[in-house]
């Protein structure tokens, strides 16, 4: 899989995004794990495609990749959405690649409420569908008198959307991929012991600095906390959108990349430059393209910024 996604990248800066569920959408997406992972998958994404088409942020059709993961450090359910997304996008008419300013990829408050706002309404039309179940502490819910009143409440908060820096490089994104896609909950490696009776993990207390601790649980708690995290039968934790959704992937792909090259130098004539007849050299210079010539002596780009008159001949200098 990490193969695949290595002949997808495109040589340009990649960005991180992270949407998280409030602990109260968490407990419903707890019961209500396919409709509610696909609405997250589904709000995030229009969420990013919106605002990046919009000529206010960035103006351009983006393309990126989701990871549903539904664990914290310490196995508790924590369901969030990771999504890989290259910095720039495609023109509305797909004529050239709009890049994202160095550094800063889209308005992480701007993200929040339009993902609260579409996740909402996706789940209140769920709820008037009849996709909902609610159990235990949340059977109230299935009153829509109460579950309209939870979904009010819902609307005054702060989502919370994070966009980290920009990876380091197409290697780093690999990286990242590799280890997280096609992991559930916890790696080997953070596992340091196990008894008959209890396991012993590592874990991060973002608390306190992200400081390594050692947590120990009985083998009955951690095998249900590790199973928490099972998906539903078919349910795909891994889905890709914009320009890099299925159906149009290989396409888009390669869209990208021609726009992406740089332009090709003009070929130089021949001609010898006192061969060339004198009126044509207004005419020449004005056809040059700053950013397509290029030095002859050393190579470099050559930015014209004025031709000069030629000298007269030495017979005609008084």
């Amino acid at each position: 899989w990490v193969a695949a996604r290595r002949a997808e990248l495109l040589p340009v800066p990649y960005f991180h995004v992270v949407f998280t569920l409030p602990a109260p959408v968490g407990a419903i997406a707890f019961q209500n794990k396919s409709t509610v992972y696909a609405i997250l998958f589904r709000a995030a994404a229009e969420t990013l495609r919106v605002i990046a088409a919009a000529p206010l942020h960035l103006g351009a059709e983006i393309g990126g990749v989701a990871v549903l993961h539904s664990w914290g450090q310490a196995m508790q359910h924590h369901p969030h959405l990771h999504c890989i997304v290259p910095g720039g996008g495609l023109s509305p008419d797909r004529t050239r690649w709009i890049p994202c300013p160095p550094g800063f990829f889209l308005s992480v408050k701007v993200l929040g409420r339009l993902f609260r706002r579409l996740f909402l309404e996706r789940l209140a039309a769920a709820f008037a569908e009849g996709g909902l179940r609610f159990f235990g502490d949340l059977a109230p819910l299935a009153d829509p008198k109460a579950f309209a009143a939870h979904c009010a409440a819902l609307r005054r908060i702060d989502w919370v959307v994070y966009a980290k820096p920009p990876f380091g490089g197409p290697e780093q994104v690999l990286a990242y991929l590799g280890r997280y896609t096609h992991r559930v909950a916890i790696a080997n490696s953070r596992l340091v012991a196990t008894t008959g009776d209890t396991v012993s993990f590592l874990w991060k207390d973002y608390r306190h600095a992200g400081r390594r601790k050692v947590m120990t649980l009985a083998a009955g708690e951690f095998m249900r906390r590790f199973l928490l995290h099972v998906l539903p039968s078919g349910f795909h934790r891994i889905r890709h959108f914009g320009f890099l959704a299925n159906r149009h992937r290989a396409a888009r792909i390669a869209l990208c990349r021609r726009l992406l090259q740089p332009p090709e130098a003009e070929p130089e004539t021949a001609t010898a430059p006192d061969a060339r007849p004198e009126a044509s050299r207004p005419a020449q210079a004005a056809q040059l393209v700053p950013g397509r010539d290029f030095c002859p002596c050393c190579g470099s780009l050559a930015l014209i910024r004025s031709t000069l008159p030629r000298a007269p001949p030495a017979s005609m200098r008084p």
